[in-house]
């Protein structure tokens, strides 16, 4: 007949059997997870992409060439990025004086490439350029409702019209442009084609 303590032995060794094949595999999964976690990590260090590499190199970005005078604080020729508008050029130009009048011109408007901008003073009338001096012809991007006015089949009304979409669009960069204008149609234009310019 055994005794209880004859059985201990046996059951013992079994027993740290046991408890070492639990230490073992908590390691065996520890270990996997480092090596998935570094795995993940490379994978997504790989999908983002380089600060470098999206960086924009600033000589690719188009830029505009605007001449800026008058009320303003520092008048002259400023580099602006293409899109930038009437508002960033004041801003370049150090703002404006304290007789500017800011109603006389459109904040918002965009600026094209080599514009001339003068801001009025309060009471001063912009300077008239309307008619180019080489050839007589009335230039779009600066006449006044007067000089569109005597253009032929040109009214008042649609003189206004072209003055609102230069302010509103920029400076005209073709004649073609004229068929953007509300009420200037193909035949009007093919009028006004030898007579105007931009």
């Amino acid at each position: 007949m055994s005794s209880p303590t004859a059985s201990l032995p046996e059951r013992t060794p079994r027993r740290r059997l046991g408890v070492g094949a639990v230490v073992v595999l908590v390691v065996a999964i520890a270990a996997a997870s480092v090596v998935i976690g570094m795995i993940r990590g490379a994978a997504d260090a790989a999908a983002r992409p380089d600060v470098d590499t999206i960086a924009v190199d600033e000589a690719q970005v188009p830029t505009v060439y605007v001449h800026v005078f008058g009320a303003v604080a520092n008048p002259g020729l400023y580099r602006l990025d293409e899109g930038a508008r009437v508002v960033d050029v004041i801003a370049a130009a150090g703002g404006l004086t304290p007789e500017a009048d800011e109603n006389a011109i459109n904040l918002a408007r965009p600026l094209s490439d080599g514009e001339q901008l003068q801001v009025p003073a309060v009471g001063e009338s912009p300077a008239e350029a309307p008619v180019d001096a080489g050839d007589g012809r009335v230039n779009l991007n600066t006449a006044d409702v007067t000089a569109l006015d005597t253009l032929p089949r040109v009214g008042p009304a649609i003189a206004q019209r072209i003055i609102d979409w230069r302010e509103s669009n920029g400076r005209f960069t073709s004649v073609d442009d004229l068929l953007s204008v509300p009420g200037i149609g193909e035949k009007m234009l093919a009028g006004l084609r030898d007579l105007v310019t931009v």
